[in-house]
């Protein structure tokens, strides 16, 4: 295949939008920016964490001594509730309306050295529950509900605690409501759900499946932009969160083990990501073309300590990548799924 070596370009049929690929760069050397090593030895408590059972947050409040997942509210909230209501639509260059909402910190558990990964399977499924929970709680009153996990400093999590966060606003954001516009379209267009049809497809083709089960598939898209992103989505349509049944939330937690575990494994570290559930915003009726899926942002391009950063041509053009989503598939495919935690600095 001739893309495998040489620079094309790729459409992503969520966003509408191209990708640059250029594999005839990754042997590239590097004498840019190394990341310091990630160290994995952390205590089980950490008595001067904010985030541990029993310990007191930057704002004097003191967690209680929870046992798996716990959620509050945001010390240092993005979105809240009670924003004067402001709209000021009067030029179409200077366009601002007031956002309202309530955030939230999702404790994955009180153990101070467990990431996902390292959880139990029986424990991420706890934190699955949560996500629906929360997700069902706030869909009520909001019109978007943003469940997410920024994992490592690397991505800007303040906190090694691993937890993740739950922000709802009265409004669908931008990334949202672009891929709302193309399933809709493609649904409009094929008559098919672009995400379910999109899921068959690769489990016919498996060259950029990383790992599956009965109810779940996770793959490096067609279309990825960091070098080892994926997109994990159930094998049918199941708009929400809320849609699963009791066995897709017992394989989903499986499932984001054995993912999760292959990332840890591909540089020997505790692998950074941002990562999000997208699904059909609450407040929408009509859902036959939105698919419920989840996008794992991670930044590592070539070691432990070498990232992927979206500078230059990715901002002033387009997105750009050296790593063929094939190529990233297969080294995630080879990596173990028994986590190691001995072998990591």
């Amino acid at each position: 295949m001739i893309f495998e070596q040489h620079p094309h370009r790729r459409y992503n049929p969520l966003t509408r939008e191209w990708v640059l690929v250029s594999p005839h760069r990754s042997n590239r050397p590097w004498q840019g920016q190394s990341e310091a090593p990630v160290n994995r030895q952390r205590p089980p408590h950490d008595a001067g964490c904010y985030l541990c059972a029993g310990n007191e947050r930057a704002n004097g409040v003191r967690n209680p001594d929870y046992t798996g997942p716990f959620v509050f509210e945001n010390d240092f909230p993005a979105l809240l509730k009670d924003t004067p209501f402001h709209e000021d639509t009067g030029s179409p260059l200077f366009q601002s309306r007031t956002a309202c909402g309530t955030s939230r910190v999702i404790c994955f558990s009180e153990r101070h050295d467990l990431t996902l990964p390292a959880l139990p399977v029986e424990a991420i499924r706890k934190v699955v529950d949560v996500w629906v929970r929360e997700y069902e709680t706030l869909a009520r009153d909001y019109a978007w509900v943003a469940i997410f996990e920024n994992k490592g400093a690397m991505m800007g999590c303040s906190n090694p605690h691993p937890h993740g966060q739950i922000w709802a606003s009265d409004f669908v954001p931008s990334e949202v409501a672009r891929e709302d516009q193309a399933q809709e379209a493609f649904l409009s267009e094929t008559g098919q759900n672009l995400l379910v049809s999109y899921c068959e497809a690769e489990q016919s083709g498996e060259t950029r499946v990383v790992v599956e089960n009965d109810d779940w598939i996770a793959v490096v898209p067609f279309w990825a932009v960091w070098p080892f992103e994926t997109l994990l989505t159930p094998k049918r349509h199941r708009p929400r969160l809320t849609d699963l049944s009791t066995q897709e939330r017992d394989r989903l937690a499986e499932i984001l083990k054995r993912l999760c575990t292959r990332y840890d494994g591909l540089f020997r570290t505790e692998f950074p990501y941002s990562m999000g559930w997208h699904g059909a915003p609450p407040g929408l009726k009509e859902t036959a073309h939105w698919q419920l899926h989840a996008h794992f942002y991670p930044p590592l391009l070539r070691s432990a300590t070498v990232r992927k950063f979206l500078v230059g041509y990715e901002m002033l053009a387009e997105p750009q990548r050296d790593l063929t989503a094939e190529q990233a598939a297969a080294r995630l495919r080879a990596q173990s799924e028994t986590l190691e935690q001995d072998t990591f600095g």
